[in-house]
């Protein structure tokens, strides 16, 4: 086993770093998000072309984690799949203002979700290890919290960008180099100082190197089962997505009802990543204090949001998207750091691929599921919604009482 002290950055520090890595990093692929849509019409794509290509996008970044989680966890290259996965995202946004064509950019689009494909599980299991530390839900919250301020950041810097230059996406997303390469810089400075994350959870690591089937470094000899435990976790998240919609469906309701004009939604989106931020703090918190337990707010968290989001009054439908802030930050936070206590050191980057896997294909389906419901009734939309967050509710506390 590593020794303590080949880490020179204390736990606190190395999440906050890690933060600092994802907010620098949230202007890029958040500012380029913000206009993928607009940017590929501009070079003659449709609504079709758009949703494929943007579809393409989110299978890469979902599909890929089934791959890259596994493969950093055989090889313990954890670092090279996080620098690797950042540096794929800091070259492709900046070089799609300069393509100058829809394929070019749907190209870079793909490669750039792959980028994240390759870094999520190795990031996730990298921030767990200094989590153990100064506790899960905290050390997932601060990360959150950190990430959404960039998530802000990134579409208004973008949004300002166009506008003062008459929409060229040339300067708007090639002057995203700088916080790309910044963030780059970061990183590579925290990989030399702290060679080994795990070490901050240096006892689990020190049993698990005595246990059958283990080397010496904490890592699997061979493939294990991950536990049943984590499977129902997974169905149960992916289940309480399932009935949140996606931000989009409930713009749509903004704009098309006349209760918001398009230049007001990114105004009320970015309350929303306000609001993810400070539940994020909030709940991190509660969960070092209580445990899982505080999971078994957010289906009934998320049973609201369509009572409020779809409603005939702006005010309403604001506490709506508030209260779908709350579930975000939840999601971001707390179930997170639930996946880390439920699956050993050794197999984390593998459960986090498929975990992020899980929670993804459930809120691809709860778009889906909104969209369509919507064009039919809201008041059955509303109603499967809530039928959707019981069955989650039973779901995690079966996982709750399974892992006990």
């Amino acid at each position: 086993m590593n020794r303590p002290d080949t880490n020179s950055v204390r736990p606190y520090a190395f999440i906050v770093s890690f933060g600092v890595v994802s907010m620098l990093m949230d202007v890029v692929y958040q500012g380029a998000l913000a206009v993928q849509g607009p940017l590929l019409a501009s070079l003659g794509a449709n609504a079709l072309v758009i949703g494929i290509v943007s579809g393409l996008g989110e299978a890469t970044a979902l599909g890929g984690r089934l791959f890259s989680g596994p493969l950093a966890d055989r090889s313990g290259r954890y670092w090279a799949f996080a620098i690797g996965g950042y540096a794929t995202t800091a070259l492709a946004v900046p070089a799609m203002g300069f393509v100058g064509s829809l394929v070019g950019v749907s190209a870079l689009v793909i490669v750039e979700r792959l980028g994240k494909s390759l870094r999520t599980p190795s990031r996730d299991t990298m921030i767990s290890h200094a989590a153990a530390a100064v506790g899960r839900g905290k050390g997932f919250a601060l990360h959150e919290v950190m990430d959404q301020i960039g998530a802000i950041g990134g579409p208004v810097a973008v949004s300002l960008l166009l506008g003062a230059t008459a929409g060229d996406y040339r300067v708007a997303l090639g002057v995203l180099i700088i916080p790309g390469l910044a963030a780059i810089g970061v990183l590579l400075v925290l990989r030399h100082r702290v060679p080994q994350p795990s070490v901050y959870e240096h006892v689990e690591a020190a049993v698990a190197s005595q246990e059958p089937g283990y080397s010496a470094a904490g890592r699997p000899k061979k493939r294990s089962a991950l536990p049943r435990v984590f499977w129902l976790y997974c169905a149960g998240c992916a289940t309480m997505l399932v009935g949140v919609a996606t931000f989009g469906v409930i713009s749509f309701h903004l704009v098309s009802t006349g209760l918001a004009d398009d230049a007001f939604v990114p105004a009320i989106y970015a309350i929303a990543m306000a609001v993810d931020g400070a539940f994020a703090a909030l709940t991190g918190v509660l969960y070092d204090k209580l445990g899982t337990r505080v999971l078994l707010c957010l289906p009934v968290v998320c049973a609201l949001i369509p009572l409020f989001a779809y409603a005939q009054s702006l005010a309403l439908v604001i506490v709506g998207i508030m209260l779908w802030g709350v579930s975000l930050g939840i999601q971001e936070s707390t179930m997170r750091a639930a996946v880390a206590d439920i699956v050993p050191t050794a197999h984390r980057a593998t459960a986090y691929g498929f975990f992020s896997v899980s929670v993804g294909i459930g809120s691809l389906l709860g778009g889906v599921v909104a969209g369509v419901l919507y064009t039919i009734s809201v008041p059955l939309l509303i109603v499967c919604v809530l039928a959707i967050e019981a069955a989650a509710l039973a779901l995690i506390v079966l996982a709750l009482r399974s892992g006990s």
